[in-house]
């Protein structure tokens, strides 16, 4: 069995939930940020989960189901972003790097599912 090529979505989501454990460590151990450290930990982590589920959907609708989820996790995600700028736990320079990042997942996350959805007549 030949190995899978990586999409560009995967590649993308993995290299962001890297940026998100990073970004983890820094609330817990600098900024002493313990609850919305966990959260954009757990939503963050969670897009590429999702992405990684759907490569062995069992079906198409299974597929934009996990896209779905990854997509749902995207948004949870800004809003942490966003909560923890607000509250000056990240520096405009931070927070616009990362979040430019989920921004671009969940734009590629819309279009594949509007693709699949296209493919199976849903659209």
């Amino acid at each position: 069995m030949m190995p899978r090529k990586e999409s560009p979505l995967q590649l993308k989501s993995e290299a962001f939930a890297g940026r998100i454990v990073k970004l983890y460590r820094y609330l817990v151990k600098v900024k002493n940020e313990k609850v919305m450290a966990k959260q954009v930990y757990r939503s963050g982590t969670s897009v590429g989960a999702n992405i990684a589920e759907s490569k062995n959907a069992q079906s198409p609708a299974d597929f934009i189901s996990k896209l779905s989820i990854a997509l749902k996790e995207s948004g949870e995600t800004e809003f942490w972003l966003k909560s923890l700028h607000e509250a000056g736990l990240l520096s405009d320079m931070e927070f616009q790097s990362i979040y430019n990042d989920n921004v671009e997942i969940g734009k590629m996350l819309t279009s594949s599912i509007k693709t699949m959805k296209r493919k199976l007549g849903l659209l």
